[in-house]
């Protein structure tokens, strides 16, 4: 079985395109709490900035920073939630939560197609794709709802291509996968689905993890160790199905944060060509339920929260963000946040 299993993900390998890579692991099946982790692994800095937004905020969906890239009806719209996000490049959302406990994790995907333009639904570009959920939606249902009727539309920011798939969550433990497959949204629904990697598109994903047995698992259960997304996948499943029961809050971060860190990309780990590498960026956790964020910068020694419930959300207030390159930062940095000048996005 093993055998067969390891021939089909060298297959698999023969034929992906070079892409950077990321880990989603959301744990809802624990008795206290919903936590949800993620890395961010890249070549680069993605220029991370944490933000928080308040409700009223106006957004177009045709924008890429300053540039127009969605001409014909570009979806505008009104934040109706406030929200605390790691911004990517200052172009877009990569990682984040709302004021009603929503989560929403955009990670790359070689295989991301999302179709010809179709001028009838107002058009996204990809990086808002997740803080379209986030300003709008209350629940996974809602999003998903709300997701019809939009188009995430590809776009490109110094040499990256936004090929990306969608994780979003809510405090109730409920989950979903978006993925955009020859043209064609795909949904995988449902509070089973915890972990997502990047390619292969997700139900091969859930195929390949058939293959493995982790029945009466011990130290001697054999798991694939290197850092491709299949081999995280299997990791990831695998680590968060042993998570102890949590005591707190704090074990609960605890525990998401030591999962993410076992999947995590080393500095210098080689990507799919000789001679190219990656490494993850930073790795967060959120607290959906008591509405806190964590950040964990690789090249800093410490972890840093933020409660969003201490911000002013209403409607006018500031948007408000920290810059988390900076090793003097750590523990609850919450007061650390400034002013910005002006928003993103």
């Amino acid at each position: 079985m093993c055998g067969a299993l390891v021939a089909a993900m060298f297959e698999f390998t023969l034929w992906q395109p070079i892409a950077n890579a990321c880990t989603r692991i959301l744990w809802n099946n624990n008795k206290l709490t919903v936590v949800v982790g993620r890395t961010m692994d890249w070549p680069e800095s993605t220029e991370p900035i944490l933000t928080v937004f308040p409700r009223g905020m106006n957004r177009n969906g045709g924008l890429l920073g300053p540039s127009v890239v969605v001409k014909e009806n570009p979806a505008r719209w009104t934040s109706k939630y406030a929200s605390l996000v790691t911004t990517i490049y200052g172009v877009g959302t990569a990682d984040g939560f709302n004021e009603k406990g929503v989560g929403a994790h955009m990670l790359f995907l070689t295989a991301t197609d999302f179709g010809a333009r179709d001028r009838n639904l107002p058009g996204v570009q990809a990086g808002l794709w997740a803080q379209y959920v986030l300003d709008n939606a209350a629940s996974v249902e809602e999003a998903l709802e709300l997701l019809k009727a939009i188009q995430p539309i590809l776009v490109e920011y110094k040499g990256h291509k936004s090929t990306v798939h969608l994780s979003i969550e809510d405090a109730n433990g409920d989950s979903a996968i978006i993925e955009y497959i020859n043209g064609k949204m795909l949904v995988h629904h449902g509070r089973q689905h915890r972990i997502m990697t990047n390619d292969p598109p997700f139900d091969k994903q859930l195929a390949l993890l058939k293959q493995w047995d982790f029945t009466n698992a011990t130290r001697a259960t054999p798991l694939p160790g290197n850092v491709s997304p299949t081999d995280r996948f299997v990791r990831a499943t695998f680590f968060q199905k042993m998570l102890p029961e949590p005591k707190n809050d704090r074990e609960a971060i605890a525990g998401i944060l030591a999962v993410a860190r076992n999947v995590s990309v080393p500095f210098g780990a080689p990507n799919y060509a000789p001679g190219t590498l990656y490494n993850t960026e930073y790795r967060t956790a959120i607290d959906l339920i008591n509405r806190r964020y964590f950040f964990e910068l690789t090249t800093s020694p410490n972890v840093v929260w933020v409660d969003l419930k201490t911000f002013d959300l209403n409607p006018g207030a500031s948007v408000m963000v920290l810059d988390p390159d900076n090793i003097d930062l750590s523990g609850n940095v919450t007061a650390k946040f400034q002013k910005a000048a002006r928003a993103p996005f």
